[in-house]
């Protein structure tokens, strides 16, 4: 019953090139507006206040970039992934001036985020419509080496590709990143974390500098949730814990040093040889 009166409520819909439906929807818990995708919410975005980042995994990505060179400096940033834009408004919001790009695969997709969830005309976002891993090979030459911030955070359905997942498609979007840049990528998986460790090692086989932040029953393995991974080829400084720490509406961790170690294990990188998609949500997760 709540499912079909979110339906009725919705703002407007959009088929995308695999037949799924993309659907801009109310909030079912919190102000603002969620792009739903095939029963999958990818996005929630409160168009009063840019800076309200609901989902878990977003905040933390938040408290990252809040972190990131003096506060409200602005900052170039690349998108892999738009969804309904909630970071890159983020950061108009708290860091006016910044330069933003964003690549997408779904032109639909950005048609309808546009018309219905529109970005302040202010904002200086640029949006490609391709792959994302082809569409590192397309952006400017000028921000090779230049970027602070690089968000890899791509989904089909509900899964990641498999092709935005290995060591070579890390090198490609490393080579974009300035001397102190970060990455952050979201990393979706279950029991065991299997994925997850295998994503750690690929990504630290690329970036020396790695962190996990997640909700601690998520990083035990105990529950299908969203880790972020933040790399970077600089040391991430320690001041930056406490706020990393404290982000997020759940108790979070984050791993670094010998945790990490441990997390990756024994898990070797996903290569172009051998990468899978990242595993399939357990039934029932998205339900209203």
């Amino acid at each position: 019953m709540a499912r079909a009166r979110v339906e009725n409520e919705e703002l407007g819909r959009a088929r995308l090139s695999d037949g799924t439906i993309a659907r801009i929807v109310p909030s079912g818990f919190t102000s603002g507006h969620e792009l739903d995708v095939d029963g999958t919410p990818q996005s929630h975005v409160d168009l009063d206040d840019p800076t309200h980042l609901h989902f878990e995994y977003v905040a933390r990505m938040g408290a990252v970039i809040d972190r990131m060179r003096m506060p409200g400096q602005p900052l170039t940033a690349v998108h892999l992934g738009a969804g309904a834009l909630t970071l890159p408004r983020y950061i108009e919001a708290t860091r006016p001036g910044s330069r933003q790009q964003v690549v997408e695969l779904e032109q639909s997709l950005v048609d309808l985020v546009r018309e219905h969830l529109p970005l302040p005309r202010s904002a200086s976002v640029r949006v490609r419509i391709g792959d994302a891993r082809a569409g590192l090979a397309r952006l400017p030459a000028g921000l090779v080496g230049a970027v602070d911030l690089l968000i890899s955070d791509v989904y089909a359905g509900a899964q990641t590709p498999a092709h935005l997942t290995t060591v070579e498609f890390y090198r490609e979007a490393a080579r974009l990143l300035a001397p102190d840049g970060v990455l952050l990528v979201n990393v979706a998986d279950g029991s065991g974390l299997a994925f997850a460790r295998r994503q750690v090692a690929t990504v630290r086989e690329v970036l020396p500098h790695v962190i996990v932040l997640a909700e601690v029953q998520v990083l035990k393995g105990r529950r299908f949730g969203n880790l972020v991974v933040a790399a970077s080829p600089a040391p991430l400084p320690v001041e930056w814990l406490p706020r990393l720490l404290s982000a997020g509406p759940h108790p979070a961790k984050v791993a670094q040093g010998a945790e990490i170690d441990e997390f990756v294990r024994s898990a070797r990188p996903a290569t172009d040889g051998d990468a899978t998609p990242s595993p399939k949500p357990t039934a029932g997760l998205f339900d209203r």
